[in-house]
């Protein structure tokens, strides 16, 4: 569909990438990853056309179409949202306008004249190619896609210019995925998109008809979209097949190739090197001698690339508080008329990881700020445990930074007892690498900033830490370092993310806020969208029973053990085993729908009517084996697991 051959970038002197060649099929799912400025969103505009390459060359099959979401920049107005969306079909618009010309001119003509049956001709054609195209549900389509990506039905009728940034990239992204482009290429589609949303733009990326190319720095979102990732290091793309975790598998197993095959040449060099130099000046030697010397010459020397360094820091660790750190008591919190919080009561104990869910704009961001006492309560009470010091990390937290002080400076104050390598390191892993340390904190970009207060945050923890959104403009990389760090962290924290993975793996209880109320569930993320799904009912207060502190500890004892897969003969957690049942149970009903399903088509095909319903029932047949093929296996795996129990 799209190759690129000896491709080249550079900027001034700096250079991206070299001598690349890439092959992107039409239904290739890639992910595209490597650190910041290693040009991924470079290569994604090489891609769509609106960068051109230094060296080489791309070439593109034809009728191929691209779609390019950058990172932020869009702006739309003039249109309502709907009527933006509605946009992408004008070509099928124009069809139904003719369409129903064509309607009234056939009312106006005799059915008998010559005109009526070109003009019925006409308009037949043009009825097949638009319910070919499935054009009597594109309002519908708009709909799905702008509901998905968390728009309420009131907001479809608003002005476009009216929503922020954030909300205007959907918008865009909403365009996009309804084009439906041979290619679609996505910078951080997630970046401005709440955990429904995110969850949503997955299942309609597994159904995607067409190759894309994402970037993002979600790896959750990179696990269950991509089948392939393609990798920007050391100025060259390399490539692996598989999700992202195979991505890291395969790496490790790629260097350590390397290595073996490295120091294997070493010794065969020393050899040769040793043979040649106690020989050189023998006579009787001389042709052994050219012989090596020009096995030495032909040999195609292995490099190792530079390996990225691996970062350690231990945090310090904050002063014990008191069993209870924070308690409402039917908290209610209003903005004039608008109503976020209604009578909350809730428990937030030592030691609790505790998750904030919910739409955009659901109260997530208020219900930190009151915890963190920077908004007053409407009306409730908000008791602070024994020994309680809380630190409040804002999205807008860069404000509290002092712009004149230089970043190494300002962390060695900090830090006192770090060396000034160690505080380079831990700077270099969050982003700031090189002559980054000695810059004024004044110059730094909004995000920048951020994580700048966010390590500051980190080397001097209270014990009860409210973050909202640290996730935000950090890399892959980045994130891991920030959740080692947090997972190490032993006093309490209730925060805001919108990364999957950086949830499943830090919270020990969610926090789901919205329509004025908080429900409380306990576990990960994970646990708490199989409670969602029916799996158990969310718990009003659990705080305060000591089934659920059992519980949670287990969790928590559990977060820091390697995560495996469950295997027979091995005890599964009675949360995970009652989630494991309630699966197998949908999998065997869904399974005895398709065998009657089935059944029912072979049935019908006994009976001829016309070669299309034969045709479409064979087509229905395959699909429903297809499914059954693919429902057998994973009832299988839990069934034996089950029967282990």
């Amino acid at each position: 569909m799209i190759q690129l051959c000896g491709a080249g970038k550079r900027y001034g002197h700096k250079l991206l990438f070299e001598d690349v060649s890439w092959l992107i099929t039409p239904q290739d799912r890639i992910g595209l990853v490597g650190a910041n400025g290693a040009g991924k969103t470079t290569v994604l505009r090489i891609l769509a056309g609106l960068e051109t390459l230094d060296d080489g060359s791309i070439s593109t099959a034809k009728q191929i179409t691209f779609g390019y979401l950058p990172q932020h920049g869009l702006s739309l107005s003039g249109r309502t949202v709907f009527a933006e969306c509605m946009d992408v079909f004008s070509s099928m618009r124009a069809l139904q306008q003719e369409m129903e010309s064509l309607t009234h001119r056939m009312a106006d003509l005799d059915v008998t004249a010559p005109e009526y049956a070109r003009v019925a001709d006409r308009f037949h054609r043009l009825e097949h190619e638009f319910r070919t195209n499935e054009g009597y549900a594109l309002e519908a389509k708009v709909g799905t896609v702008l509901a998905g990506l968390g728009f309420r039905k009131q907001d479809w009728h608003r002005s476009a210019e009216e929503f922020s940034g954030g909300w205007q990239m959907r918008i865009a992204l909403a365009k996009l995925l309804l084009e439906q482009p041979s290619l679609l290429l996505l910078d951080e589609p997630t970046n401005h998109l709440d955990l429904d949303a995110r969850n949503w733009l997955e299942q309609y990326l597994a159904e995607y008809p067409h190759a894309f190319v994402l970037v993002s720095h979600d790896r959750y979102f990179l696990e269950v979209t991509v089948s392939k990732i393609v990798e920007i290091w050391n100025k060259r793309l390399h490539y692996y097949a598989g999700d992202y975790e195979k991505y890291l598998e395969q790496k490790r197993q790629r260097r350590e190739q390397l290595e073996a095959a490295y120091r294997t040449q070493r010794e065969r060099i020393e050899q040769l090197e040793v043979f040649i130099n106690r020989f050189r000046y023998q006579a009787t030697k001389a042709k052994q001698v050219q012989s090596r010397v020009k096995e030495l010459e032909r040999m195609e020397r292995v490099e190792l690339p530079p390996e990225e360094k691996t970062i350690h820091f231990t945090f310090p660790q904050p002063k014990a508080s008191g069993r209870i750190v924070a308690e409402f008591r039917e908290v209610t919190k209003n903005y004039g008329r608008q109503e976020v919080f209604r009578r909350v009561s809730f428990l937030v104990e030592r030691g609790d990881r505790v998750a904030l869910v919910g739409a955009n704009g659901a109260g997530k961001s208020t219900l930190i700020k009151l915890l963190a006492l920077c908004e007053p309560l409407t009306a409730g009470e908000y008791r602070i445990g024994h020994n309680v010091q809380t630190d409040y990390f804002a999205q807008d937290q860069y404000k509290e930074l002092d712009s004149e002080a230089r970043i190494l400076n300002d962390l060695g104050r900090l830090s006192s007892r770090s060396t000034e390598t160690e505080l380079r390191n831990l700077l270099g892993c969050f982003l700031f690498s090189g002559e980054d340390a000695f810059k004024k904190i004044g110059v730094l970009s909004g995000g920048e900033r951020n994580r700048y207060a966010l390590l500051r945050m980190l080397l001097q923890p209270a014990n009860f830490l409210l973050l909202d959104e640290p996730t935000n403009h950090l890399d892959l990389r980045a994130k891991d370092m920030l959740l080692q760090a947090l997972a190490k962290y032993t006093g309490t924290m209730v925060f805001v993310s919108h990364d999957r993975y950086f949830i499943d793996r830090l919270a020990t209880r969610v926090f789901e806020v919205g329509d004025g109320k908080v429900e409380i569930y306990p576990g990960n993320y994970e646990d708490y969208l199989w409670r969602k799904q029916g799996g158990a009912s969310a718990l009003p207060d659990p705080g305060h029973t000591a089934q659920h502190r059992r519980e949670r500890e287990e969790k928590q004892s559990a977060a820091d053990k390697p995560q495996s897969k469950e295997i027979p003969g091995r005890r599964v957690n009675p949360i995970k085993l009652q989630h494991m049942k309630h699966r197998c149970q949908e999998l065997e009903d869904e399974i005895a729908r398709v065998e009657v399903a089935i059944q029912q088509r072979e049935e019908s095909l006994q009976r001829f009517v016309s070669s299309e319903e034969t045709l479409r029932l064979t087509q229905q047949l395959k699909q429903l084996r297809a499914e059954l093929d693919n429902l057998l296996p994973e009832w299988e795996q839990l069934a034996e697991v089950l029967e282990q129990q």
